[in-house]
């Protein structure tokens, strides 16, 4: 009998010990209380346009806190560097061509697992605010959605000024702060945070201190003019007000006294708004600030040089919460990466290119160090978007390049046929300005990237699609052709 009670008491302790490490991992799987989880996005903001990654003039000094009290990524990659399909990469875990959304408007199916009602089934209060971009199918895998007005971002009258927005939504951030306030206390959340800055269109005034001409750093794939610092400076403005609103989020977790147990990670979803940045492969269009604060895991003031992707979001915050990932999911968790900054858990990240505004189809591979695009459309340029191409910047370069003025890596944008395939060492050309592909010597990378590249299309059953999708905007004014259409989803033969 006493040896029946030991076995019993032995058990129980077995059960126990099981149960501890189902609902308590560690930071292998998550913070034992379970973290809170606050995902913050900006739209078309560059990595480098703030000071935590080294800018001198862009005002940021919440966005600088919020990497001084955590980890600074400087090796962070999006899927794309077009809005809805990175946002739609960053939801289901899955490269854009596997989530069905891979053009620009094309809404997300409702037979697309996220990790967001995952999170709601474990028992997390899920809530997103701010801007969508992600189509009605999925609204439902949150417990609340409150999307901002977004009538000072959609293109209403493309020759004039953006309509303005209510108040609270002209940055995209006015719900944040209700909707931290709503949520009900004793339960984990997870929060999508979403702002309209600094996408365009800008105006003048939007902050008490605007930033100067002689603060803008203007890279050298753009004319260094009046009209390009002007653009620039705009743009810097939305990106100070989007940290104004970083940092009121901030303090109201402080005073709800969830700072501690909530980790918060601040990326955006593709590059500046400017030629030969958003909607392209080169770092300036899918390298993102990612910056990660979570008191009681991660050390203050650390960086990491390893590899992350947009989609290993989704199988991170599921880790977090001591939920297994669904097989849909194509990342890795880079929780490891939190605990030891060194560690490595992919070799390459990848991104894709396709239609947005103008046709388009490319990918892309990169190392630690190299870069390998592939442009399977080359008898077009690589135009801007079509916001872009109505920019101060863009056509003070079509007059200089009238006028014969522009350089060779600033004419990028207008050249026709492009390269079919480019390699860059980043390392030593951090612009990427100079194609190696074709140079003897870097035929090692080529050759490695070339076939990182042909596994990965074959392992995620990425393919030409069988049509090609057409402009809808000018090239040269980005005035609407009338091939526009206002209602854009994936035709049921592709």
């Amino acid at each position: 009998m006493r040896n029946l009670s030991r076995l019993g008491k032995a058990f129980f302790l077995l059960l126990q010990i099981q149960l501890a490490f189902v609902v308590t991992p560690t930071i292998e799987g998550a913070e034992p209380s379970r973290p809170n989880i606050i995902l913050l996005i900006a739209d078309d903001m560059a990595w480098d346009d703030c000071g935590a990654y080294g800018h001198k003039t862009v005002r940021t000094p919440n966005l600088d806190k919020l990497a001084r009290e955590g980890m600074r990524f400087n090796r962070a990659f999006l899927t794309a560097s077009s809005c809805s399909p990175s946002r739609s990469s960053m939801i289901t875990g899955r490269y854009p061509h596997s989530t069905g959304a891979e053009q620009l408007h094309w809404p997300l199916a409702p037979n697309q697992v996220t990790f967001v009602e995952l999170l709601k089934r474990a028992g997390y209060w899920t809530a997103a605010a701010g801007k969508w971009h992600l189509g009605e199918a999925v609204k439902d895998r949150f417990d609340l959605v409150k999307e901002a007005n977004p009538a000072g971002f959609r293109l209403a009258n493309p020759a004039g000024p953006a309509p303005k927005a209510d108040a609270s939504g002209a940055s995209g951030a006015g719900e944040w702060l209700p909707t931290l306030r709503a949520r009900p206390k004793g339960k984990p959340f997870f929060l999508w945070l979403a702002a309209f800055d600094p996408h365009r269109n800008y105006e003048e005034g939007i902050i008490p201190n605007p930033h100067r001409l002689e603060d803008v750093v203007v890279p050298p794939y753009l004319a260094d003019v009046p009209e390009t610092r002007k653009d620039l400076a705009l743009y810097y403005d939305e990106i100070t007000r989007l940290d104004d609103n970083v940092g009121e989020l901030l303090a109201e977790l402080d005073r709800q006294g969830e700072r501690d147990n909530t980790l918060v990670l601040f990326l955006s979803d593709n590059g500046r708004p400017f030629p030969r940045a958003k909607t392209t492969l080169y770092d300036s269009g899918i390298k993102a600030p990612w910056l990660v604060r979570w008191p009681k895991q991660v050390k203050s003031g650390s960086a990491s040089n390893s590899l992350v992707s947009a989609v290993d979001l989704a199988p991170t915050f599921l880790a977090l919460a001591g939920i297994k990932a669904e097989s849909s999911f194509q990342g890795k968790s880079f929780l490891p990466i939190l605990k030891t900054p060194k560690s490595v858990i992919r070799e390459t990240v990848f991104a894709e290119r396709h239609w947005h505004d103008f046709d388009d189809h490319a990918r892309a591979v990169r190392s630690e160090r190299y870069k390998y695009i592939r442009n399977y459309y080359p008898d077009i340029p690589g135009t801007p978007p079509a916001d872009a191409v109505r920019s101060l910047t863009f056509q003070a370069m079509r007059r200089l390049r009238d006028e014969g003025k522009l350089s060779q890596p600033q004419l990028a944008c207008f050249t026709k046929p492009r390269p079919e395939e480019e390699l860059y060492d980043t390392e030593v050309d951090p612009h990427e300005l100079r194609n190696l592909a074709g140079d003897p010597k870097h035929l090692t990378q080529l050759n490695q990237l070339r076939k990182a590249l042909g596994e990965w299309q074959r392992s995620t059953g990425d393919h030409l699609p069988k049509s090609r999708t057409v402009d809808e905007f000018d090239r040269e004014t980005g005035t609407p052709l009338p091939t526009r259409s206002f209602e854009r989803r994936p035709p049921s033969n592709r």
